[in-house]
């Protein structure tokens, strides 16, 4: 019978910045059990001001206990998941996504996002959210209806990495910025070391493809997810599923060579889920396939596929 376990956001279960295979493990639990993470999102510098806003007490405390290393991102975990082995594939279904707070920030800042070129400054909003209406309020008082993901989940990076910077998406996952991992989806994430060490973080409460200026609608979050050891899964890139479709992934610095990586990955779903050579999955893809930009500005851009489910009913 699985169990569930819960991970506070607090301190001594974060890490600021990085993804590395020599972090000790918050919890261990077993193949098809549940966790529950929270999470929070941001340094001190984006602490809104207007006493309207909550801020939690566990991201005042990890402001007073850990230092950022690397990268941006304030990540809950590692946890290991028993039976998993580099080669392995882990599961995560994502059970719910939850706003932990009623406020979230979006920024610009010189020398990041699409345009750099064209808004070189320092910007940042403050939006409210309204858990029970399931919108943002804007600055200026347009809404947009809510749609929360984990910007970033991961596991452990290849131990030979060493420690990895949360920015830039890679083979492990990490900062994949993938809207489509609502509650309701799964991830896919080959594992390279021991345990698989998933971690998350980066909490978005909406964002469009692209996440053009350099961050969504940051916000802390929390999530429920069930982690399985697949043994029988062999890929070297992330994966995901949502209801209504089959993804693939691809992360490089040149979107072309993104798009490549993904639609290769494609291709070889394709074959296997229709058992069709090569060339003919590649033609198919042209017909029935979506490359979407994922994003365009954590150093590795994104590209993603998607397959209508509804052309592989027996999967």
């Amino acid at each position: 019978m699985s169990q569930h376990y819960t991970v506070p956001c607090a301190p001594h279960n974060c890490h600021w910045g990085f993804f590395d295979a020599g972090l000790k493990p918050v919890a261990t639990i077993a193949s098809g059990d549940t966790v529950s993470i929270d999470c929070v999102s941001g340094g001190r510098d984006v602490l809104p001001d207007d006493p309207q806003f909550e801020i939690l007490d566990d991201h005042r405390a990890i402001h007073g206990a850990i230092t950022p290393r690397l990268g941006a991102h304030i990540l809950t975990g590692p946890v290991a998941v028993e039976g998993a082995m580099p080669g392995d594939v882990l599961q995560i279904d994502i059970l719910s996504i939850n706003c932990r707070q009623n406020w979230g920030y979006t920024r610009i800042r010189p020398l990041a996002g699409t345009l750099p070129e064209d808004f070189p400054m320092h910007k940042t909003w403050h939006s409210g959210i309204d858990k029970q209406r399931n919108v943002a309020v804007l600055p200026w008082g347009l809404e947009i209806d809510l749609a929360p993901f984990f910007g970033v989940m991961g596991v452990a990076p290849p131990p030979v990495y060493g420690a990895c910077t949360s920015i830039v998406p890679r083979e492990f996952g990490g900062n994949m910025d993938l809207k489509e991992l609502v509650a309701g989806t799964t991830l896919f994430l080959p594992v390279w070391t021991e345990g698989a060490l998933f971690s998350c973080g980066d909490g978005h409460g909406v964002q469009g493809d692209g996440e053009v200026c350099i961050t969504a609608l940051e916000t802390a979050l929390s999530g429920t997810f069930r982690l399985t050891v697949r043994k029988d899964l062999k890929f070297t890139l992330p994966r995901a599923e949502t209801p209504t479709h089959h993804i693939t992934m691809g992360f490089d610095e040149d979107l072309d060579d993104a798009a490549k990586t993904c639609l290769r990955a494609m291709i070889e779903l394709i074959s296997e889920r229709l058992e069709l050579p090569p060339e003919d999955a590649y033609m198919f893809a042209s017909l029935a396939v979506d490359l979407r930009v994922t994003q365009l500005v954590d150093g590795n851009k994104g590209i993603h596929a998607m397959l209508p489910k509804r052309f592989t009913p027996t999967a």
